[in-house]
């Protein structure tokens, strides 16, 4: 998604040669996001970008699913073979049928120093970050966070990891030469959907979790799912219409509110907007806040700073509506329209509105 292409040589004083204790690690692997008898897309998205690393390299993809033994992970083992597994590593037990940060640790390294996996993703979820984070530390190696692109580099064979820094201003490769596995997260809707190969099958390899419920401190008194808590589901929606400073005040935010009424989709805004208290964190776009690629964006009063577009750029269709013709947003919109947002939002609710109401009554 990211402009930004991955050193394609090695980093200067970097030898292309391993280190002997690295030798035995192989394999690209990705870490299945299970809930409650689900899978999270980033996952499948992340599956699709293993398979291209793998190719690189000349290893297999692996799988590694943790959960209750009811079921759940091997029918996931499935389904990660038709999206490009070649092999599934389960780790089941009823110690493992809600996320807890010390028994998927547990699960995850217990699997990682069995079979020595060169490359780990994980998806850069609320569940995955903590996982990540906790199993990087446990192993000692090194975590690129937020990836917006991967490749591995041809000359020492290592993975590429492109992440933006120094708050979205600049983009970075780092590089993880002397520990393994090199591990990074994504954000769901960075890479895309990779399309499945229905009938495609794998070999399934179980390990045990040595592990009782009297060793783990933390116990699950209930679980409240994200619907019930209001929250936006920006990731996902296939229509956003977003808000930044150009709308003038808070009072105008309820333009973009009524156009993705109209359109029956999610709305959100800028970081300045979640800065002035104007939207809610869950609402924001961009580098800091949600990744998306919704079919339609469209975009009011945002001026498109990299920050922004990094969040945005894999959208099917880019509306970008701007008073300011020379707008960093419109180097990147598909649709640009210079004018005031004020005039325009509610010119285009009426208009969506009207359509709407012909279509019922054509139905």
């Amino acid at each position: 998604m990211s402009d930004a292409k991955p050193a394609r040589r090695a980093p200067k004083g970097k030898t292309t040669e391993l280190p002997e204790h690295l030798k035995a690690y192989k394999g690209v692997w990705v870490f299945i996001e299970l809930e409650r008898g689900r899978v999270h897309p980033v996952s499948w998205e992340l599956m699709g970008e293993a398979g291209k690393l793998a190719e690189a390299l000349n290893v297999e993809v692996g799988a590694v699913l943790i959960g209750p033994a009811d079921g759940s992970v091997e029918a996931a083992a499935q389904e990660a073979f038709t999206y490009g597994a070649d092999v599934a590593y389960l780790v089941k037990d009823p110690i493992l049928t809600h996320y807890r940060t010390e028994p998927y640790t547990k699960a995850l390294t217990d699997v990682v120093n069995a079979y020595k996996p060169e490359i780990m993703l994980l998806g850069a979820t609320t569940l995955g970050r903590d996982l990540a984070g906790s199993v990087a530390t446990t192993l000692k190696t090194g975590l690129t966070a937020d990836c917006t692109g991967l490749a591995i580099d041809l000359e020492s064979k290592t993975l590429a990891s492109t992440r933006p820094t120094f708050g979205g201003t600049l983009l970075c490769t780092i590089h993880t030469v002397n520990a393994r596995p090199q591990m990074s997260t994504v954000r769901p809707r960075v890479m895309s959907m990779p399309e499945a190969e229905p009938g495609r099958t794998g070999r399934i390899v179980e390990h045990p979790l040595d592990l009782m419920e009297s060793a783990i401190i933390t116990k699950v008194l209930d679980f409240i799912p994200d619907r019930d808590q209001n929250q936006a589901q920006l990731a996902y929606a296939d229509i956003v219409v977003a808000g930044g400073r150009g709308l003038g005040g808070p009072e105008n935010y309820r333009l973009v509110q009524e156009l993705a009424e109209a359109l029956g989709a999610e709305y959100g805004g800028s970081r300045p907007l979640v800065q002035k208290g104007w939207i809610t964190a869950d609402r924001q776009i961009g580098q800091t806040g949600k990744t998306i690629r919704p079919k339609l964006y469209i975009a009011c009063g945002i001026s498109g700073a990299i920050q922004h577009r990094v969040g945005v750029e894999g959208a099917d269709r880019i509306l970008a509506i701007n008073s300011d013709p020379n707008a960093p947003i419109f180097d990147f919109a598909h649709h640009g329209i210079v004018g005031d947002a004020l005039t325009l939002l509610p010119a285009l609710t009426q208009a969506f509105r009207q359509q709407r109401s012909v279509d019922r009554l054509a139905s």
